[in-house]
């Protein structure tokens, strides 16, 4: 079986995916999604970049035939070529295993991993020590690496006085861990063949620091424990349990049918505030449902990883909303804290031992916690004669804000009136900066309501790029008013995410084009810079006035709800 670099990269994002992609239905998968095609695409123009700058070999073969490619990229490396594009790479991994056990006899094995995790006995890899490792046929598995480059450095290897260095080139602006993780692995495998150490493999990045040196004595020892994980999934006859994070999964054409997965086991990691961190320790209470979590003391769960007062608090009370299916007010910590002392007082003196018991003891039901609700604070939110609602579109990798769209809404005249600032050009962006500046400055004492910080954020950065003096500015920052932090410090809602669509959809407000995002709109900027086809801007617009709506309607909401 071939494990390449793609499949060790998939596995150390998702433990699931590598199983599905090579036992799954494909029938299951979702379609192609726009932004992962746009990702691609800038990815592949990003690397014509960087290739530009040297005088590459790309190996010869027939599609497919990675041993024929390895030959011919072996070729290459004996004739000392400076620079090897997309080069084949194999080794088996039982090789690997007997040059690490080897190297195990000589070299002190130190634990670069803050896990805990021990030597397995018949394998010189890390495994989990809460795992129940299989020992596969070594022999089965054959390593593929195919590096963005390889390139020609002084050195000692089987090929002579040279040996290579893989480099990687990504589209990210950051070396983020799964990138040094297959680079690690490009190295182990370029070892192998070309019978020498490299030195530090690069990551080409697309940011100012362009070239970040990966520590091999960090990243190899991750990859090893990462790759030995990967095999023993693929042992086991079963596909991994199922974890929804939607940063990770919106990309992945398994999401439609995990997600209905997660769904209908009504799986805790779709409740906001389940991490992947935090479900490893419920688990290992055997807090696996909606019903055992809402049931659970705030102060079993308050020290452990992941968790503290306050996230414990709210987990549990997301959980009962959930299962209630209505909005509670989150309570003040301290009067849970007293509560949670007089069931103590009440049921014992002595510390109890085992979870049992501590639960026995210290637990809240939820009939108490919602007693305690409503001596919250109300959120610092309100309605003002006149109120801006502001929502931004951006494209990450141009690093443009391209369209700030404000919708007034004047209480005193009972109108509304949106404002679509909209750069056609990216060197329209001074311009369209200009004017929300004037237009919010038409109403100095209106609050500026928005969801989540990026707003605050960028017109810091607008004002920065553009030299905006701080008194024009600083005043207008004051005015901001988010709406997604009143929110989720004074509310738990029965809903799935606290993103801006859930929750008014959770209002009953739709969008006027349901397949419309803020993924989808870097896509149909994107096409439109390309092709200037006037319907993707009129999207873009019509979503980017709908989010401003939908903000309105949460806003409105939350001032009502404490209200009432």
């Amino acid at each position: 079986m071939l494990i390449s670099a793609e499949l060790l990269l998939q596995y150390h994002r998702c433990k699931r995916r590598p199983y599905l992609d090579i036992h799954g239905d494909f029938k299951e998968t979702d379609g192609a999604n726009d932004l992962l095609i746009k990702l691609q695409r800038d990815k592949i123009a990003h690397q014509k970049t960087i290739l530009a700058q040297w005088n590459s070999y790309r190996p010869s073969y027939p599609q497919g035939d990675w041993y024929r490619g390895q030959t011919a990229t072996i070729e290459l490396m004996q004739r000392g070529v400076e620079c090897i594009y997309h080069g084949v790479l194999l080794t088996q991994y039982s090789d690997i295993h007997l040059h690490s056990y080897e190297l195990a006899d000589t070299q002190e094995v130190t634990d670069t991993e803050s896990e805990d995790f021990s030597v397995s006995p018949r394998l010189n890899f890390p495994v989990s020590s809460s795992a129940s490792p299989v020992y596969p046929d070594l022999e089965r598995y054959t390593l593929l690496s195919r590096p963005d480059l390889l390139i020609k450095k002084p050195g000692k290897s089987c090929f002579g006085d040279w040996m290579y260095v893989p480099v990687n080139i990504e589209l990210g602006k950051r070396p983020k861990q799964e990138y040094q993780t297959v680079a690690a692995f490009h190295a182990q495998i370029l070892a192998m063949v070309q019978q020498a150490e490299p030195e530090a493999p690069w990551l080409i990045l697309r940011g100012k620091e362009t070239r970040y040196p990966v520590d091999l004595m960090k990243a190899m020892p991750q990859m090893h424990r990462i790759l030995w994980e990967l095999i023993q999934t693929l042992e086991i006859n079963k596909a991994p349990e199922i974890f929804i994070s939607r940063q990770k999964c919106n990309l992945c054409h398994w999401y439609s049918s995990c997600y209905a997965i997660a769904q209908s086991q009504k799986h805790l990691s779709l409740l906001p505030g389940i991490t992947p961190v935090r479900y490893t320790q419920l688990q290992a209470l055997e807090i696996t449902t909606l019903e055992s979590l809402a049931q659970t003391s705030p102060t079993l769960l308050e020290n452990l990883p992941g968790f503290d007062s306050q996230v414990a608090c709210k987990v549990i009370i997301q959980a009962q909303s959930v299962i209630e299916n209505r909005p509670l007010i989150l309570p003040v910590r301290d009067e849970i804290l007293t509560l949670a002392e007089d069931n103590f007082t009440a049921n014992g003196s002595n510390i109890a031992s085992g979870i049992a018991q501590q639960q026995s003891l210290l637990l809240l039901s939820p009939q108490q916690i919602n007693s305690l609700s409503f001596t919250s604070s109300s959120p610092d939110i309100f309605t003002a004669p006149i109120e801006l609602y502001f929502d931004i579109e951006a494209q990450p990798d141009l690093n443009l804000d391209y369209l700030l769209g404000v919708l007034v809404v004047n209480r005193q005249t009972n109108t509304e009136q949106f404002y679509s600032l909209l750069a056609e050009k990216i060197e329209d962006e001074e311009l369209i900066w200009q004017q929300f500046l004037d237009l919010v400055w038409q109403y100095p004492n209106a609050p500026i309501y928005h969801f989540c910080v990026y707003e605050s954020d960028t017109v810091k950065r607008l004002a920065k790029l553009y030299h905006t003096p701080h008194a024009i500015v600083q005043p207008i920052l004051n005015r901001f008013v988010d709406v997604y932090e009143q929110l989720t410090q004074s509310v738990a809602l029965p809903v799935e995410s606290y993103a801006l669509k859930a929750i008014a959809r959770w209002l009953g407000f739709e969008w006027r084009y349901p397949e419309a995002s803020g993924a989808k709109c870097i896509y149909w900027y994107d096409q439109w810079l390309k092709t200037g086809d006037r319907t993707l801007i009129e999207k873009i617009q019509s979503y980017n006035e709908d989010d401003c709506r939908a903000t309105r309607s949460v806003k409105d909401w939350l001032v009502n709800f404490f209200a009432n």
